[in-house]
């Protein structure tokens, strides 16, 4: 009698799991970067680019004494810096993208 419990148990057990296993969640992808991180990355970028130009014109001006013409055509040139780096972060990110999306159409197709 005890043997026909045990099993009778770990029958129940073993349907338990499958049950379990059948709606279980599936396995979250993992990302990279989210896209608050990718947003805030390209953000930095450009205001680092402002600054680095801000900086660089400004020490211009002090040395040569020509006070503001530096200072605006680097904050400019930083500012049109900071943009390049954006346009090509925007485009890595759209190209990984395509990429993991045409990987994803050929697993589909295969399934």
């Amino acid at each position: 009698m005890a043997e026909n419990r045990d099993d009778g148990l770990n029958d129940l057990r073993k349907r338990i799991a499958a049950a379990k296993a059948r709606q279980a969640p599936p396995p979250p992808k993992e990302e990279h970067y989210s896209q608050a991180q990718q947003g805030w990355r390209m953000v930095i970028e450009l205001v680092s680019g402002l600054l680095i130009g801000f900086g660089i014109g400004y020490g211009i001006d002090v040395l040569a004494g020509t006070m503001p013409i530096f200072l605006v055509l680097f904050t400019l040139l930083g500012f049109g810096a900071g943009v390049n780096v954006m346009v090509r972060t925007a485009k890595e990110i759209q190209a990984k993208k395509m990429a993991e999306e045409a990987g994803e159409k050929k697993d589909d197709a295969r399934g």
